[in-house]
């Protein structure tokens, strides 16, 4: 039976990889008390004692804005401890999946980026997660690197959550009109990675054979794009309970809503050759997030943030 690590268990998408993972075996979920990122020297020992065959790494640094001010964390965090992870892999013949993001983009082009287009990110997060990516391939590991896009749960600290506490809490939201994405839903990702791991074999051995063989960065997200003001329409519109707010929406500009770290304006990723490769193919991003409202219980649970 294949063995699972999963690190970040308690955030929106490593809880959804613990529910996916469990049909292909056995899951061993961890968060920072029991392998600290932050402290990559550590990692090695940590994994001898834990034995995993396959790594999925969903911890990551994702205060963007702090990011510019804590660059050495981020660094620890999104670089330094995923190639610590990937050299312990490679020296033990396990795999690893890994997530990274569309902030290794500069975002100033148009159109849907593609795995081998050049990167240029603009924050500190960006490259610390590009870092990442990097040290994971240099290092030889049988690793499969996922960048995915403005991930949301039901769970945790994001976009959908935000905008339905902030549509109780003020009388007008204003959301940048002119960044470009495509919303991820947690378990859509999390189905979609559990799906491309089976797709490598049935036991430890062909897995970590068929992900060095495949070995590679990949682009992982829902299908289609949207503006982050036209994704808090959309999320109003799937949650009627908070309609009352779509009045008060207003679309501003990235140049009136100033922050710390850079936001790409073009998010869009290429997935077709994660599609070619594995048979992966994600929904729509409003095909997904109709499925997230109509959850039984699912408005019991976001309004709780």
């Amino acid at each position: 039976m294949t063995r699972f690590l999963v690190t970040g268990k308690n955030g929106q998408l490593g809880f959804e990889l613990i529910r996916s993972l469990q049909a292909l075996g056995e899951v061993i979920a961890v968060g920072t008390p029991e392998l600290d990122l932050g402290r990559p020297e550590h990692i090695p020992a940590r994994l001898d004692a834990l034995r995993p065959d396959v790594i999925v790494n969903a911890a990551a640094y994702t205060a963007v804005d702090r990011a510019e001010t804590e660059a050495d964390v981020a660094m620890r965090v999104n670089a330094e401890a995923p190639t610590a992870m990937g050299q312990w892999a490679k020296g033990r013949g396990a795999a690893l999946v890994h997530f990274s993001t569309d902030y290794v983009f500069s975002g100033a082009l148009d159109g849907a980026r593609r795995e081998e287009d050049d990167t240029e990110p603009r924050s500190a997060y960006g490259r610390s997660k590009l870092a990442g990516e990097t040290g994971l391939m240099d290092c030889g590991a049988a690793a499969i690197v996922l960048r995915t896009s403005w991930v949301y749960s039901a769970r945790g600290t994001n976009f959908v959550r935000t905008m339905l506490r902030l549509a109780r809490e003020r009388t007008e939201l204003r959301v940048v009109d002119d960044q470009h994405g495509s919303p991820t839903w947690a378990r859509t990702l999390a189905e979609a990675t559990s799906a491309l791991i089976a797709r490598l074999g049935k036991d430890p051995r062909s897995v970590t054979q068929s992900a060095g063989d495949l070995r590679g960065i990949y682009h992982l997200s829902c299908q289609g794009a949207t503006t982050w003001f036209e994704f808090a329409r959309a999320v109003f519109e799937a949650f009627p309970d908070d309609r009352r707010v779509l009045a008060a929406l207003r679309p501003i500009s990235t140049s009136e809503y100033p922050t710390a770290a850079s936001r790409p304006r073009n998010s869009v990723l290429d997935c077709s050759r994660i599609a070619s490769r594995f048979g992966i193919r994600m929904p729509a991003w409003d095909e997904a997030l109709a499925l997230l409202s109509q959850e039984r219980t699912t408005n019991c649970i976001l309004a709780s943030s």
